[in-house]
């Protein structure tokens, strides 16, 4: 087992998958393969890989799909959310599946968020540099200008402390969050019943100056549309090389 590494980890896969389509109309996005592999795998093994014990993931579109997929793997242990009576969105998802989480700080990961690791675990990064006593949240950040795939104007700026300031609406920040964190439960402290958006308590843990980011190491993929699967695969095959 990893070191520091937490058990529970929460993994987002309930979305429709809308800008993947025509893929998502018959299956859901992250049974969407890159490399050969669907992209839950990649994410899924990525967290054995770092030790995590137990993931839970949150279905509502096509579930019937993911839970038939999951029910085949050994590593980690999976214990299903199920919002298809409900599609709660990202901090909703999160808010239903708390009791299934724990009590202890927790890892989240976007079912499409795929990275190429530098030198060590990007999760153990996290784990390793995740202090309670300051954080509610530490992000995943990679860097806008070198993202695979990504075009947006970045989510967050970063002080030199780790702490982030969201981007405000005209502004162009250098760092996108890539759908990777730790989560202390503390942060859902206030939060809402019924479907919201983690963004929400993002900006309030700004607020309170306890939101904090690491900047990954290696490449972060953004595998958001059919086009950018290519992409992906491209620079997977060539980190292979």
């Amino acid at each position: 087992m990893a070191h520091g590494v937490p058990q529970t980890a929460m993994v987002l896969a309930a979305g429709y998958g809308e800008r993947m389509r025509p893929l998502t109309n018959t299956k859901p996005k992250p049974l969407v393969e890159v490399s050969g592999r669907p992209l839950l795998d990649h994410v899924l093994d990525r967290l054995a890989q770092a030790g995590v014990a137990t993931a839970v993931v949150n279905v509502h579109y096509l579930a019937d799909q993911i839970e038939a997929h999951v029910a085949k793997r050994t590593a980690p242990r999976i214990v299903i959310s199920d919002e298809r009576d409900k599609l709660l969105d990202t901090g909703g998802g999160v808010v239903k599946a708390l009791p299934l989480l724990g009590n202890a700080p927790f890892l989240l990961v976007n079912s499409d968020s795929i990275w190429l690791d530098g030198t060590r675990s990007n999760l153990q990064r996290l784990a390793a540099a995740f202090d309670p006593a300051r954080m509610d949240a530490l992000l995943l950040l990679a860097p806008s200008a070198t993202s695979i795939g990504y075009a947006g104007r970045g989510d967050f700026a970063m002080a030199p402390d780790g702490r982030l300031r969201p981007r405000a609406e005209r502004e162009v920040t250098p760092f996108v969050y890539a759908g990777a964190a730790i989560f202390s439960p503390a942060l859902f402290r206030n939060a809402p019943q019924g479907p919201f958006s983690l963004n929400r308590l993002f900006n309030e843990a700004a607020e309170a100056e306890r939101l904090f980011g690491l900047r990954l190491d290696g490449i972060w993929m953004h595998v958001g549309t059919p086009d950018a699967i290519a992409l992906a695969e491209r620079a997977i095959l060539q980190s292979a090389a």
